[in-house]
């Protein structure tokens, strides 16, 4: 069911587009709703639906809560579009050059974010305020911490250095004075634990709801928040990693333990959890998901607009295409595989892939629409290198994203146009693979590189048989499909490299690389070897450069800085 994702508007008590430093009192549901309406179980529950919809409707396509927008940032995809001055300010974050802090999408991205925050707030202190006799009181104050910590987690995945707002009940004049420097980083990501572990101590196993958290949710959310946490970053002169706590992994590893998830595993297909029919949504990999809708009696239904701006422009089928979060060369080539079928590291990127004479991994054909093969595997819509398939006329490639699209021939009824392409497709954002991965990352970093191979190996094994819609590939196509897993013994070092590499290649295209870099503490090197190599492919690198200890983290929008009057420090390296 996806019906806590329709919006109740009638009772929302928040102003429409308000950011942290703007809420008023009278905002507040304690000030605007009477007594016996605060102790009202069907208030209560209208407004956290209105909690939920948020995640929707505050997002759109320069600001999706998926993150691709931002994710332009890695080696993993280009802007896209029509050019550089086609989104101009994600161009600027593209090549890390003449970033403002007065850019209108990194203001916009925060006051999208507090304006949720402000919604689930606003639903716990209505929660707060229900009587103790209300059965649902304790899980839905549960379901409304875990929404908190996502939207405080996007935040500092971000921005790094950010206010929070954790207590439902601040004055106006508290309210003003919150700081985004109170916190340690390491403290900041125990105040986002700290919701979780609340949500984590109460919520079911199962809910009938499927847009609701449950407990594996909320242990797959933990273990990925204390991986971000292990990776220490407190120096506030610096973004570097300083060290990696031994006992974060470890909470990495209670929260992954295989009997928490007994309700959940791997698909047999990787392309299941990219699938729009209802019969692939909500499968058993899908920890927890952002639910779109469609024939729900409203115009276009619930439907995901932020992936708007990513469908290509075809002639015919989706006219008006705007050809955004293009994969790069550099993503296509960590596919290669070598003749052990394992990938080619350090070498993958030494020549381009060339799909007549290289072996490539499966999952390469499940991510990345590729010119000579078929669009979203559908034979009539074969790609090719023209104007067509770039409206940049080939400056960002004709490579394809796969995960965010949706066969044109599902038009009229998973794809709508509207002012832009949506789709009713969820989307995922814990999903069984990533729990997997991040225990595997745990265990090689704790020195128990044999474990993490193991692990590791399970998500290739389900790549060499995600076959189900690229099996004519070779025989039609001469793609050379080849992937094997890992055997042997391995050092800490090895092993590591090989779950960073293996996280590259299965979570290509969902937005999760430039954090991943980040949390590393690797962009700048990657990313800046990544220019120098790219610039033949993408001349847009040729005056790219990523600095240290600046670029990691977005600046504090202007706006922001400017309505707090002086509580709001900048992060380092910006102005």
């Amino acid at each position: 069911m996806k019906t806590i994702y329709k919006a109740i508007f009638a009772i929302c008590v928040i102003c429409g587009w308000c950011s942290c430093s703007d809420f008023l009192d009278e905002h507040k549901p304690q000030a605007t709703l009477s007594d016996d309406q605060a102790k009202s179980p069907e208030n209560a529950e209208s407004m956290v639906v209105s909690a939920y919809a948020i995640f929707t409707t505050a997002e759109d396509i320069n600001s999706s809560f998926s993150m691709w927008n931002f994710d332009v940032r890695s080696d993993d995809a280009y802007k896209g579009g029509s050019g550089t001055s086609d989104g101009d300010v994600f161009h600027q974050l593209e090549v890390q050059q003449g970033v403002l802090t007065t850019n209108w999408n990194i203001n916009d991205i925060w006051v999208r974010l507090y304006n949720s925050i402000s919604r689930v707030n606003s639903a716990i202190a209505l929660l707060n305020g229900t009587s103790d006799s209300y059965s649902m009181k304790k899980q839905r104050l549960a379901e409304m911490k875990f929404l908190r910590a996502y939207a405080h987690f996007l935040l500092k995945r971000l921005f790094k250095n950010i206010p929070f707002v954790v207590n439902e009940n601040l004055t106006y004049k508290e309210y003003n004075e919150l700081s985004n420097t109170e916190y340690t980083n390491d403290e900041g990501w125990q105040l986002i634990i700290d919701d979780l572990m609340e949500a984590y101590n109460t919520l079911p196993e199962t809910q009938a709801d499927k847009g609701r958290p449950t407990k594996a949710a909320a242990a797959a959310f933990l273990a990925k928040v204390y991986l971000y946490k292990a990776y220490r970053q407190d120096n506030p002169e610096s973004n570097q990693v300083t060290s990696i706590n031994q006992q974060d992994l470890e909470k990495v590893i209670e929260f992954t333990n295989p009997s928490l998830y007994s309700n959940y595993g791997l698909e047999p297909d990787l392309h299941n959890n990219f699938r729009p029919e209802e019969q692939y949504e909500n499968g058993i990999e899908s920890l927890w998901a952002i639910q779109y809708s469609r024939n729900d009696g409203s115009t276009y239904g619930n439907l995901n607009w932020s992936y708007g701006l990513i469908p290509p422009n075809i002639p015919g089928a989706t006219d008006g295409g705007c050809d955004f979060y293009k994969p790069s060369q550099n993503l296509v080539n960590a596919y290669r595989t070598g003749d052990n079928g394992q990938p080619l590291f350090d070498t993958f990127n030494a020549k381009d892939y060339n799909k007549d004479t290289d072996n490539a991994d499966p999952r390469l054909f499940l991510t990345v629409g590729i010119p000579g093969l078929p669009y979203m595997f559908n034979k009539n819509y074969m790609m090719e290198e023209t104007s067509i398939w770039s409206r940049s006329n080939g400056l960002y490639g004709y490579n394809v994203s796969l995960k965010q699209n949706v066969d044109p021939a599902l038009i009229g009824t998973y794809l709508i146009k509207g002012s832009y392409w949506a789709s009713s497709m969820n989307r995922i954002v814990f999903r069984y693979a990533d729990v997997l991965l991040e225990r595997a990352e745990a265990y090689a970093q704790l020195g128990h590189p044999n474990e993490a191979i193991q692990l590791v190996n399970r998500i290739r094994t389900r790549a060499a048989s995600s076959t189900q819609m690229i099996k004519n590939y070779p025989g039609t196509y001469g793609v050379k499909i080849f992937i094997q897993n890992y055997a042997g013994s391995y050092s800490k070092e090895e092993a590591i490299k090989i779950v960073k590499m293996e996280r590259r290649l299965e979570m290509g295209m969902e937005c999760e690389r430039f954090f991943d870099l980040v949390r590393w503490g690797e962009a700048a090197s990657v990313i800046n070897k990544y220019y120098s190599e790219e610039i033949d492919n993408c001349a847009i690198y040729s005056g790219a450069h990523f600095t240290a200890n600046k670029d990691e983290y977005l600046p504090i929008p202007f706006n922001q800085i400017s309505a707090s009057n002086g509580h709001y420090t900048q992060n380092i390296g910006n102005w």
